[in-house]
């Protein structure tokens, strides 16, 4: 007999209900009173598993009920209805086969585990209730965020992985070499294999807006680097990144979309992660839902960066850091305009120029650029974002401004030369959309396996 999955099973209930079937998987907890017994049975398909009752009758009923937390089994038994329960259905097994039992060495057998400590045995972590349902959320918001662009026309692109410039202008990078790290021998750029300096990119943008003034619509959606020794709860070395493209968008567009794009997701968690947004609610952060419930139905704010300083001002005794016109925004000030003086989405916009990175285009005062941040409540900035400066002369300027080397971006240079037209985009920190959406603090415990200093263990 083949193995029925949990989630099917949950699907079809009726159609189950007093038919035999086998599922296999991995023993949450084991509790028994030498009669019968109740096997928590979880198969991955699932957030909650299956209860499989097994009683004394059963051949291996002692090995059985001394089954450790992680052991891998499969049952096989008839699906019986108990609506007056938690659970819907359970499983009355007839047979229980041990596949792998787990020793006193188990990492995971105590309750209570800190997240350091599962942080240490990451490999472990999405059999524990916590991280099976952040992973099961991190799936399903990808999934949600390649839909929505799905449907609203954008092209998905992969952008390289490897690249030669710095789209940030001075942001760390990781570079990538082919020396023999044996031979003693230091290459030069010129005798690596391309020829030159290569790094690990930090972003795809700059790729995303060559297909964009072609295709209209394109984004990138993928891994991306940044070599900063920082140990703060939102850095990590490796993330994910998507960054949205569009020909023909203006700024106040770019937000429609960044806007439509954060009530889709979290409409769509609502609708398919019920089980472990309640599970956050409850274990993780109090009232999380209701956080979410009012983002996806409210009207984002928007101000200008000269309004939000204005209102900052006024708090000053407030801050650690004091807010003044010229300063980038610290995320104290931002978790301040989001909670305490909006108490929801908010973009700032029409930011200084100064602070902002080369490609963003410069308003007509000279002294400010079309970008802009969505802060959120609880974490700040979620997406940062701008109009590109589509004038070649004026982008040209720019990036000898900032003391960046011409030649390494003769081609994107040349994209203002050929067909150019107004185009915005932006990009979000996928990583730090999942610390918003399950309420965990850490970027290290939304990450499968995270990336920052000091650690690269798995």
């Amino acid at each position: 007999m083949k193995l029925t999955d949990v989630r099917t099973l949950k699907k079809n209930m009726a159609e189950y209900a007093g038919k035999v079937v086998r599922v296999g998987g991995w023993v949450r907890s084991v509790r028994d009173n030498k009669k019968f017994g109740f096997i928590d049975l979880n198969d991955g398909t699932t957030f909650k598993g299956l209860q499989v009752v097994f009683e004394e009758n059963l051949e291996n009923y002692a090995d059985v009920a001394r089954l450790n937390t992680g052991s891998s089994i499969i049952c096989e038994g008839e699906i019986v209805m108990t609506p007056e329960n938690k659970q819907p259905f359970e499983m009355h097994a007839k047979s229980v086969q041990i596949i792998s039992p787990t020793g006193a060495d188990y990492p995971l057998q105590k309750k209570g585990s800190t997240l350091e400590f599962l942080r240490e045995n990451a490999y472990l972590r999405p059999r524990t209730n916590l991280f099976n349902a952040v992973f099961r959320v991190r799936s399903e918001a990808a999934f949600a965020l390649n839909e929505f662009f799905h449907n609203e026309g954008f092209v998905y692109l992969h952008a390289p992985i490897l690249t030669s410039s710095d789209c940030e202008g001075g942001s760390e990078v990781f570079r990538v070499s082919t020396q023999d790290i044996y031979s003693g021998k230091k290459l030069e750029p010129k005798d690596e294999l391309f020829g030159k300096s290569v790094f690990l990119t930090p972003t795809g943008q700059l790729e995303g807006e060559a297909f964009a003034l072609s295709m209209g619509k394109t984004y990138t959606f993928g891994p991306t680097f940044r070599a900063e020794n920082s140990n703060t709860v939102k850095h990590a070395n490796e993330f994910w990144h998507l960054e949205p493209e569009m020909a023909f968008y203006e700024l106040f567009d770019d937000m429609d979309v960044m806007e439509k794009m954060i009530k889709y997701v979290i409409n769509y968690l609502f609708e398919h992660c019920e089980e472990e947004l309640k599970f956050f609610d409850s274990f993780v952060e109090k009232g999380l839902i209701d956080k979410l419930t009012n983002v996806k139905d409210s009207e984002f704010a928007r101000v200008t960066y000269d309004e939000a300083i204005m209102e900052l001002e006024k708090h000053n005794d407030e801050f650690e850091f004091k807010a003044y016109w010229g300063a980038d925004l610290q995320s104290e000030h931002e978790k301040y305009l989001s909670q305490e003086i909006y108490g929801k989405p908010v973009f700032v916009y029409n930011y200084p120029k100064e602070i902002k990175a080369f490609y963003m285009r410069v308003n007509d005062d000279g002294k400010t650029v079309k970008a802009t941040d969505l802060l959120v409540p609880g974490i700040g900035e979620l997406c940062g974002a701008s109009e590109r400066e589509e004038r070649y002369d004026v982008l040209l300027s720019r990036i000898n401004e900032l003391g960046l080397k011409e030649k390494d971006y003769w081609w994107y240079l040349n994209l203002r030369k050929f067909g150019s037209v107004k185009h915005s985009g932006f990009g979000l920190g996928f990583d730090r959309l999942l610390m918003y959406v399950t309420g965990m603090q850490n970027i290290r415990d939304v990450q499968p396996f995270p990336r920052t200093p000091r650690n690269c263990e798995f």
